[in-house]
């Protein structure tokens, strides 16, 4: 038995000295103080964890916590409509706990700087009563655990904190959250503990740091698209980037402007379950592209985690059955609703809350398909039709009764069916993030036509390098738009955060 604390001797707790709030005008400032504060109190558990490890006594139980970021509002004073995000709607106290300040830092200076323009008040930086959980300290890529043979008869949670599933939800995303009384409103739609949480999933699905995603974010379902995409982004890099300033693949490997080559020979033993890669741009306005493989749960695994880096946009590019007999074989699907058939999202999203088409996001891809096919106006129906995108649960749906799913498929006027645009979709919309969706008919079920082997192997060369283009295009388009015009009001609920 471990001989260096007594499982029944009651701990006193050690924590960093109290920081005393203070008072800040300049957001840049506000930023560096919570990143100072965020950056001595990490420290501190990860010292303390180390020293433990090496043989040092077990004398307390160690705690530190989050850095909190407050206003305070006493008027409802009229603000500029126009903006989603950036101020609050009535008088009160608003807080929020942050994390890794330095990743999010240009995110928090911006909203900082647009509450103090709306409500011309200063913002408080102070500790929060939320402590750090000690696996959350040691950031992405650490393996606490394996330094954890000190605490083989001293669990390690009487000794640190760990982190705690019952106060990390999405209740505040969800628009659930009531205050208790006498208790602050939030003002971010995601706490501290909620987006480590979902940055140590992020980095595990797809083996690169969340430092290197970027705000305009690519989903497929295949792996001819991720090969297009290195295939394009290792050309530009080779050519001098043409603007964009590294490709990231799985691994962390980097490759610069003008090589062709990564800066390290390193190679993974096998790719991650949801690999990504990521064309970058200064102020992470560059592309991240990501194969979520197939199904409505990798769909709502992958956005949930997204989600908690703030994209301004993110886009489905995948295949699709076409349900219309007047539909060939690699038309375009640019979708304008959804059925939602995946049942993943129920309990967050009822099926009855409609996800409505964003029209800065329509008219960007329509735009691109016509400016990459050379196909416009009505000519462009020949290959594109706009409608209803139905998403189920079940790949095999066809070898069910067909009486049921046709019938609905035909009462929600749908043109096509897949197994992940209207998770992404309806993710989107819970989130705030705008979402679209520009599918490629693959095949026609309801008509017999299949793909054949060599079918297949053609219809891939011939569209997937056209549709990665597309949508390439259509996110270069969003990027060259204000934030605040693709931030959409639609998005918003009666009373929503004021963090974008």
């Amino acid at each position: 038995m471990n001989k260096r604390i007594s499982p029944l001797s009651p701990l006193d707790i050690s924590s960093p000295s109290p920081f005393q709030p203070e008072s800040f005008d300049d957001p840049a400032k506000a930023v560096e103080t919570l990143t100072a504060l965020y950056e001595r109190n990490t420290a501190f558990l990860i010292e303390s964890f180390t020293e433990l490890a090496q043989g040092a006594p077990i004398a307390s139980r160690y705690r530190a916590f989050y850095p909190q970021v407050s206003i305070e509002t006493t008027s409802f004073g009229h603000v500029d409509s126009r903006l989603s995000y950036g101020h609050v709607t009535a008088p009160g106290i608003y807080t929020t706990t942050v994390t890794r300040p330095k990743l999010f830092k240009h995110y928090l200076k911006e909203q900082l700087s647009l509450l103090m323009k709306s409500h011309n008040v200063p913002v408080i930086v102070s500790e929060s009563t939320t402590p750090i959980p000690l696996h959350f300290a040691f950031g992405e890529g650490a393996h606490v655990e394996a330094s954890a043979s000190a605490f083989v008869d001293v669990p390690m949670r009487d000794i640190f904190d760990t982190p705690d599933l019952n106060t990390t939800d999405d209740e505040i995303a969800n628009g659930e959250y009531i205050p208790p009384p006498g208790e602050p409103s939030p003002l971010a739609p995601f706490t501290a503990q909620r987006i480590d949480y979902s940055l140590a999933r992020l980095s595990h699905y797809t083996a690169t740091h969340a430092e290197h995603f970027q705000n305009f974010v690519l989903f497929t379902n295949y792996q001819f698209y991720i090969d297009e995409f290195c295939n394009w982004a290792r050309k530009l890099m080779a050519e001098g980037g043409d603007g964009y300033t590294a490709f990231v693949e799985p691994g962390n490997i980097v490759t610069m402007p003008g090589s062709s080559v990564p800066e390290t020979d390193a190679t993974l033993a096998r790719l991650p379950q949801m690999p990504a890669y990521h064309l970058k741009k200064k102020g992470h306005a560059g592309i991240t592209m990501i194969n979520i493989g197939v199904g409505p749960s990798n769909a709502k695994t992958i956005t949930d985690h997204v989600a908690v880096l703030r994209p301004h946009a993110w886009l489905m590019l995948g295949h699709c059955a076409g349900l219309r007999n007047s539909q060939r074989l690699g038309d375009y699907v640019l979708a304008h609703a959804y059925l939602r058939e995946d049942h993943v999202l129920d309990d967050d999203l009822p099926v009855w809350v409609p996800i409505p088409a964003l029209a800065e996001v329509q008219v960007a891809l329509e735009a691109a398909v016509a400016e990459i096919t050379g196909y416009e106006g009505f000519e462009l129906k020949r290959i594109m039709r706009t409608g209803t995108v139905g998403t189920i649960d079940n790949r095999n749906w066809e070898l069910r009764d067909q009486r049921g799913p046709v019938k609905r498929l035909s009462q929600a006027r749908a043109i096509a069916l897949d197994m992940e645009s209207a998770t992404i979709a309806a993710n989107g919309f819970r989130f705030r993030v705008p979402y679209g969706t520009l599918l490629c008919v693959s095949d026609k079920p309801l008509h017999g036509e299949l793909k054949l082997p060599g079918m297949a192997t053609a219809f891939y060369r011939t569209q997937v390098n056209q549709h990665l283009q597309i949508g390439i295009r259509a996110v270069q388009k969003l990027a060259a738009m204000p934030k605040e015009a693709l931030h959409s009001r639609k998005l918003r609920s009666f009373f929503e955060t004021a963090f974008q």
